[in-house]
């Protein structure tokens, strides 16, 4: 039993073969409706050894295999065991040869034939839904390089190990460019350690680019000590990095933002990057966090706030909660459902950041959304075909307001916000995945293909 799968990607084999070798190849492939989370990469695709931590403590060792290895064209992973897993994990066989051959395009130009063979004891049902993710994932992030061209640089992140930030970092790298991940313990390899309060003068030094991502959740009930949370870990350390990046001679710098800068009730008004402020707790937290980049743009550093709207991903955000819901056909409208939401897929927002660290042309506030923002109730509707289930039980906002008090109910669950992308869509940026559907089906292994239902 197992699975064959094949696909063309528009790229040299060569250029196909070197994406899988580069550290992040295994994070960009892994499926997220899947449990589980990278602890170790291969360092080589000849003889490495890489390591999936699944749930209960179990690991997954997939060893790669000398003898089916051929430079730029083939090479073989098979499950092993060292004492990681259990016994039932232990008996699984896994087996999984990769192939590439250049082919000519019908365009002429060179492209390369991606075919997996898979030896496993379960059938193509179960894996096709995991091998249409990667190949799909595969070519869209070649492409995306492609397109975003730029000589390999050295990008600093802070908050890399977040939902976000873990993406980012793995496209980043899978593209040829080099991490450093700040973070607040003891640094390990590939990381600084980095202070909030007081970063140390060398933080920056080699490094071209800033991606700043850190800041405590915004979900959760906003009482005093939630709103303190919130806004001290933005406002302050925003501006001492701000103030480094352009001490230390950075090109960019890349700070995360949010649409909660727009109020949390617009009605139908279109929001684009030249609309006002509006009224609320976020939209003054949002409004001091972006100013708080000023340091970087005033010493002529090209400087990007993100604004980010409701991230679909199936390991974190909403799509994370309301996923167990919908599945048990218990999902439907919440208060009415006639709300704006304006939200974007994980990887469009991996491509709206690589786009701020390489396009010269990108400056200042940038909607990272879809280019077609839903009410509530199509939302629903949307999420509930993906899964094959009915979204007919209306939600009062009772719930909303239990788990976050009046104040984060109206200012997330309730939130309306009608944003579109009108900087992007100027640069003629194109969008992994412009319909919801598409967005939600990917995330969740309900991929369609052509052919089938």
């Amino acid at each position: 039993m197992g699975i064959q799968h094949w696909t063309t990607i528009e790229a040299p084999v060569d250029e196909v073969f070197a994406w899988h070798a580069r550290p992040g190849a295994l994070q960009r492939m892994l499926p997220p409706w899947l449990p589980g989370r990278v602890r170790r990469e291969a360092a080589s695709l000849a003889d490495g050894r890489a390591e999936l931590a699944l749930p209960g403590g179990q690991v997954w060792v997939g060893q790669h295999d000398p003898s089916g290895y051929r430079e730029g064209r083939a090479f073989v992973d098979e499950r092993v065991g060292d004492g990681f897993g259990s016994a039932a994990l232990a008996a699984v066989r896994w087996r999984h040869e990769h192939r590439f051959e250049p082919v000519r395009l019908a365009s002429g130009g060179e492209g390369t034939r991606v075919h997996d063979i898979v030896d496993a004891p379960v059938g193509s049902q179960l894996l096709r839904p995991m091998f249409v993710y990667r190949h799909r994932q595969l070519a869209d992030d070649i492409a995306r390089h492609r397109e975003l061209a730029s000589a390999p640089m050295t990008i600093a992140i802070t908050g890399a190990s977040g939902l976000v930030g873990t993406a980012l970092s793995a496209f980043l790298t899978t593209g040829g460019h080099e991490v450093v991940r700040l973070v607040r313990r003891e640094a390990e390899q590939g990381e600084r350690r980095w202070d909030p309060a007081a970063p140390s003068a060398d933080l920056l030094d080699g490094v071209d680019a800033v991606v700043h991502l850190a800041g405590a959740s915004i979900f959760g009930r906003f009482d005093d000590e939630h709103r303190h949370r919130i806004r001290s870990s933005r406002i302050g350390p925003t501006a001492r990095l701000a103030e480094l990046a352009a001490a230390s001679g950075v090109r960019a710098f890349v700070s995360a933002s949010a649409i909660g800068r727009y109020g949390a009730d617009r009605g139908d008004e279109l929001l684009t990057e030249a609309s006002g402020a509006g009224a609320g707790f976020l939209a003054d937290v949002v409004s001091e966090w972006e100013a708080e980049t000023r340091p970087a743009a005033d010493a002529g550093v090209r400087t990007v706030q993100v604004r980010t709207g409701l991230v679909q991903a199936a390991r974190g955000g909403m799509l994370q909660v309301l996923r167990p819901i919908y599945a048990a056909g218990l999902g439907g409208p919440l208060a009415g459902g006639e709300h704006w939401q304006s939200w974007i897929g994980l990887d469009d927002l991996v491509d709206v950041y690589a786009r701020a660290l390489t396009d010269e042309r990108l400056e200042g506030p940038v909607n990272a959304v879809a280019p077609e923002p839903v009410r509530q109730q199509q939302f629903a509707s949307a999420l509930a075909a993906a899964l094959h289930r009915p979204a007919l039980l209306p939600t009062p906002s009772l719930g909303p307001r239990v788990l976050l008090g009046h104040q984060g109910m109206q200012e997330l669950a309730l939130a309306n916000q009608r944003v579109v992308p009108a900087k992007l869509a100027a640069l003629g940026h194109r969008f992994r995945h412009a319909e919801l559907e598409d967005a939600l089906r990917h995330q969740l292994g309900r991929q369609r293909e052509a052919g089938r239902p």
